[in-house]
């Protein structure tokens, strides 16, 4: 089970790598017209940002609650 659970969190932590990194894509990808639109417009780039940053989020707790189902499983101790 230790090694389903291995397994789940790399994939997990590199789910929350893979988000982060397009989030970041997607803040460089804004352009000067974007920047330019009137206030309160919703911007593309910026929906996809929110997305990307939700996912990372999710993926993070996602692996958080591995940890901690490892250090259940295994009585913390070392």
């Amino acid at each position: 089970m230790n090694t389903v659970l291995v397994i789940a969190l790399i994939l997990a932590m590199a789910a929350t790598l893979f988000a982060l990194i397009r989030g970041i894509v997607a803040f460089l990808q804004t352009t000067k017209e974007e920047l330019n639109l009137p206030e309160g417009t919703v911007r593309p780039s910026s929906l996809k940002q929110n997305k990307m940053m939700f996912n990372r989020i999710f993926f993070q707790a996602a692996a958080v609650l591995i940890v901690a189902l490892l250090l259940l499983m295994n009585g913390g101790s070392q």
